[in-house]
């Protein structure tokens, strides 16, 4: 590679960093308009605060976990004190190509954004404490080991070994279907299973702010381009096929959300819009350097439609996913990463063909394979983990505090002023007073608390 074309990888994957930095403020949007006003601040703080611990750790080990050698080249965890520190990322490439350092920011964004994915379920009841305790643990034990699986490739002269599913199994996943998506949405789904219902499901809070929601939702897309064309690792056709590729099926999942929503329940809403945009961005992500833009209309269709009936299982199944991370992220990482097998364009930059051209089922074992692993893997992992957590120190919120609302019990704060006198600091006993209506319904609903 020389160095013109080096500087201008540089420069597209340092646009990139920058695109998806940007998916961090978009997902505490996103959610914090999901949930009620009493929830708004703790939705974004559970984002803001998975980020930073894993942020840290990342620079401290993770990296090396990561993306570091093998150990014993079995392909299950990178060498945790090959880079320790990360000191050796000071260095500039020995021959011109990307920083060590680039690559490594570019990582850490993807598993402090992973780690957030997962609170969106928990919305609500969870303990902020156990939360940042969780989101170290969680990417210690079950991030980090999964990406590694994934995301390291053996080196061209071998002197590297990488991750199994990327190099032995040999799947395809372009940006972190498995790694991001189905990785956080089963561990959603275990310490939902674990930290239990809200009080007053099936029936939940109403979105308090829409357009707040939509808001992050087009922020989170436009950090996608980022996400998905910064995993080219390079400025050229790769990266342009796989943009056109996330905005086709962006299309699509909206187009087809919206559809199945009409159909169902005689109208067609922006929570609906939003929801199908992310849905078809999720499963475009493992997809998008594998179809064609024509097969990218099809992922992203499929995950409009499937994710529309799939968020509503949790009323027949019983878990509360307060957001709905495991029918979104959970279903729609499964959709994409398997439709791989199917649709897989021997013409797109992945080089894979599927069974729809010519393939035969080589590709889709290889993808269901990967699923089945980190299914399993990361929901054990993840099951001890809450459970741990909820023996020695509990993670669920006190019953007033619920009731109260997070924002004000745990943070001291509201997230607007909704009178002239601006109680901001007002204590949990006078939550009713700044908080309005809202907070005096719930409290009505159960006459224990009125």
């Amino acid at each position: 590679m020389n160095e013109a074309v080096a500087a201008a990888d540089t420069a597209w994957i340092l646009a990139a960093f920058t695109a998806v930095s940007l998916m961090v403020p978009g997902l505490a949007m996103f959610y914090g308009g999901m949930v009620s006003v009493r929830n708004t601040l703790n939705m974004a703080m559970m984002t803001f605060g998975a980020f930073a611990v894993v942020g840290v750790l990342w620079i401290v080990f993770g990296y090396s976990a990561v993306l570091g050698n093998s150990l014993g080249g079995l392909g299950i965890l990178g060498d945790p004190l090959e880079f320790f520190g990360s000191s050796a990322l000071l260095e500039a490439p020995a021959e011109p190509g990307l920083p060590p350092a680039l690559v490594s920011g570019f990582q850490l964004l993807f598993a402090g954004i992973t780690v957030a994915l997962i609170s969106g379920a928990l919305a609500d009841r969870m303990r902020f404490g156990a939360w940042m305790l969780f989101a170290g643990l969680w990417a210690t034990f079950v991030y980090f080991p999964v990406a590694h699986w994934v995301f390291a490739f053996d080196s061209e002269d071998g002197s590297v070994i990488g991750g199994w599913i990327a190099n032995t199994l040999g799947a395809v996943d372009f940006a972190g279907g498995t790694a991001v998506h189905i990785n956080a949405g089963v561990a959603a789904l275990a310490v939902v299973l674990v930290l239990g219902a809200r009080k007053t499901f099936p029936v939940s809070p109403r979105p308090h702010s829409l357009p707040l929601t939509m808001l992050g939702a087009g922020i989170l897309f436009f950090g996608w381009f980022g996400f998905n064309g910064g995993s080219a690792l390079s400025a050229g056709n790769s990266a342009s096929v796989v943009i056109l590729n996330t905005v086709a099926a962006s299309c699509a999942g909206i187009c087809a959300w919206l559809a199945v929503e009409k159909l169902r329940e005689g109208h067609a809403t922006s929570l609906g819009a939003a929801s199908g945009l992310i849905a078809a961005l999720v499963a475009i992500t493992p997809a998008c350097g594998a179809v064609s833009p024509l097969g990218a209309l099809v992922v992203g269709g499929a995950a409009g439609a499937v994710c529309c009936f799939a968020v509503s299982w949790k009323y027949r199944l019983g878990y509360d996913d307060a957001l709905d991370v495991v029918g979104v992220h959970l279903v729609g990482g499964i959709l994409g990463t398997v439709l791989i097998g199917f649709l897989a364009d021997p013409a797109a930059p992945s080089g894979a063909a599927g069974l729809f051209y010519g393939g035969g089922v080589d590709v889709l074992w290889r993808q269901c394979v990967a699923v089945a692993a980190v299914l399993v893997y990361s929901f054990v992992i993840t099951l001890v983990i809450a459970l741990a957590l909820k023996k020695f120190m509990g993670i669920r919120a006190d019953q007033e505090s619920e009731y109260d609302g997070l924002d004000v019990a745990v943070h001291g704060e509201t997230a607007y002023v909704l009178d002239a006198v601006g109680l901001t600091g007002a204590s949990k006993h006078g939550t009713d007073a700044v908080l309005g209506a809202e907070a005096i319904t719930t409290r009505a609903a159960d006459p224990a608390k009125a």
